[in-house]
């Protein structure tokens, strides 16, 4: 039976406790939290330095009975030292996650991997996997790039994270998808997106952070990408609609998301 995972960019105006009591009212099963921004100056709630939010968080998991799928966002750059991360990592460990969500910034994709794979050994003493998303914008634009990475890696901490719209745009293949090992997909995300593919980086990165669509409302093969998944992997919802949060709460589109979530994995 599969599991479901509310994504902190569904419902991001949610602190941790608040999204863990509406994760449980709708039907999830796991959330994401995001500790860290995914830009500079971006939304996060940074637990690993606010004890009081941290300690609330964790009386609302053992509350509801929820778990914590996994912890975002960590975004590779020149500059970035792996000795930062040292509170993350403490924190994820409280919190029981399972996952970290990677994306790579870096343009020298040789010293990314090198400080990937210290991440990797890092992240793995604290029992976390560390998941690289391929983004087209990215420095690891698609599955192709991730596979080869986190093979040449071949460390077992290492995964890759299958965004369902960056799969679509980036143009990655099915059959590329199921030449993955299964032991390197730890969780995969799920959302829509229109048939048309934006026409410029801006426009993706638009899109993506701020205006998908519920599975089932747009035109990428989610039947399929669903399909060609292991059943065993948790299904992380993600579904941020800035527009749409205008007029309509949190819960209400948590549910509609994880509906149509479940409709999807049904077919």
């Amino acid at each position: 039976m599969a599991m479901f995972s509310l994504a902190a960019l569904t419902v991001l105006e949610l602190a941790p406790p608040e999204m863990i009591e509406l994760a449980a009212r709708c039907g999830y099963d796991k959330v994401g939290l995001r500790l860290l921004p995914a830009t500079p100056g971006g939304v996060a709630y940074r637990l690993m330095d606010d004890a009081p939010l941290l300690r609330a968080t964790l009386q609302r998991l053992q509350s509801t009975g929820i778990t914590v799928a996994d912890l975002e966002v960590v975004a590779f750059r020149p500059d970035t030292d792996i000795a930062f991360f040292a509170p993350f990592f403490e924190a994820g460990a409280r919190l029981g996650a399972k996952h970290i969500l990677v994306a790579s910034y870096d343009p020298d994709l040789a010293r990314f991997e090198e400080r990937y794979r210290q991440f990797c050994e890092a992240g793995a003493e604290y029992g976390l996997t560390s998941d690289l998303e391929f983004m087209p914008w990215t420095s690891v634009p698609d599955l192709r790039t991730a596979l080869r990475l986190v093979s040449d890696l071949a460390h077992p901490a290492a995964g890759i994270l299958v965004d369902a719209l960056h799969f679509d745009r980036s143009r990655s293949s099915l059959a590329d998808l199921r030449s993955i090992p299964t032991d390197r997909l730890h969780y995969w995300q799920i959302c829509d997106g229109p048939a048309e593919r934006p026409l410029n980086t801006e426009q993706l990165i638009h899109a993506a952070r701020e205006e998908r669509m519920f599975p089932g409302e747009g035109g990428i093969d989610l039947v399929s990408l669903t399909k060609a998944m292991p059943d065993s992997l948790t299904i992380s919802v993600e579904v941020p609609t800035v527009r749409l949060a205008k007029t309509i709460d949190a819960e209400a589109r948590a549910r509609r998301a994880l509906a149509a979530a479940k409709v999807i994995v049904a077919t």
